[in-house]
């Protein structure tokens, strides 16, 4: 149907022109119109395609559109969690630096704390061989000063983490039932006392010691348990002391009665042992 218009539209020109056009431009113009015809269709196929092709890439753009807003939404949730995630690292690096600033000074301290228990150390052990020299040459001395009664075993002395204990049996000091230091027993005490004065870094502690004979008979209304006994004897010991110059600040009389023997009880031997005052030099409190 358009050719055929396409020949009317021709031979409508043709006849307007004045009626007489010749056979062969008459041919020319129909294959004219012949080519625009088919230009034209070529033109409306490329224009579908084109048409085609354009909605194709419309619901491509509208997909894409859809990812990229879901991409960025997503990005947006990654980025808040990166930022969220910086914070906590943030915060424990902070407290980390600060626990770390913080066993720095304590390790500082501990330290110094430790310089100066070594100090303290070394001047205790220093002050503690000292004592021990010092108790180490005491106890030489009275053991030459005393060798007569060590070798009759009037007189026991013993050393022991810079203590030293001299016992002696009550017979040399005391008569029987008394507790009056007799005058053979002060001078044994004398030559206690020659060894002893010098020693000032010592506390000098006076023990009186019994049997478990109970006291009896007119004796006991004095004395009435070997408690009062033993410490009447110890005082009177810690008095001449003092009145040797001894300081009384370092004395101490203690009374044990017969609650800390050291030898049996139920033989004579052991009972005579067990009557006795220990002079003891020990640290200071």
């Amino acid at each position: 149907m358009r050719k055929t218009l396409s020949l009317f539209v021709v031979m409508v020109f043709v006849f307007a022109m004045g009626g007489c056009v010749s056979s062969s431009k008459f041919e020319k113009k129909t294959a004219e119109a012949d080519a625009l015809s088919k230009d034209m269709k070529t033109l409306q196929q490329q224009y579908r395609h084109l048409t085609e092709e354009n909605n194709a890439l419309k619901d491509q753009h509208k997909k894409l559109t859809g990812e990229f807003a879901q991409v960025s939404v997503q990005r947006d949730k990654v980025t808040a969690d990166r930022d969220e995630l910086d914070r906590v690292l943030k915060a424990k690096s902070d407290s980390l630096s600060k626990m770390i600033s913080d066993l720095r000074e304590k390790n500082g301290e501990l330290e110094a704390e430790n310089a100066s228990l070594k100090e303290s150390l070394a001047g205790l052990k220093k002050s503690k061989e000292e004592e021990v020299k010092t108790v180490s040459k005491t106890y030489e001395s009275l053991m030459q000063e005393m060798k007569g009664e060590i070798a009759h075993g009037q007189i026991t002395i013993t050393e022991l983490k810079g203590k030293l204990t001299l016992d002696v049996v009550d017979k040399i000091l005391f008569a029987s039932g008394e507790a009056e230091v007799k005058p053979e027993g002060l001078a044994v005490l004398q030559r206690v006392i020659e060894v002893v004065k010098d020693v000032k870094d010592k506390a000098i502690r006076i023990e009186g010691h019994t049997d478990n004979v109970k006291i009896g008979g007119g004796l006991a209304r004095k004395y009435p348990t070997n408690w009062e006994l033993s410490a009447a004897r110890a005082l009177n010991v810690a008095r001449y002391l003092q009145k040797q110059g001894i300081d009384p600040a370092l004395l101490a009389a203690v009374a044990y009665g017969e609650y800390k023997p050291v030898a049996d009880n139920s033989t004579p031997e052991g009972r005579a042992k067990n009557r006795r005052i220990a002079i003891i030099l020990q640290p200071k409190d």
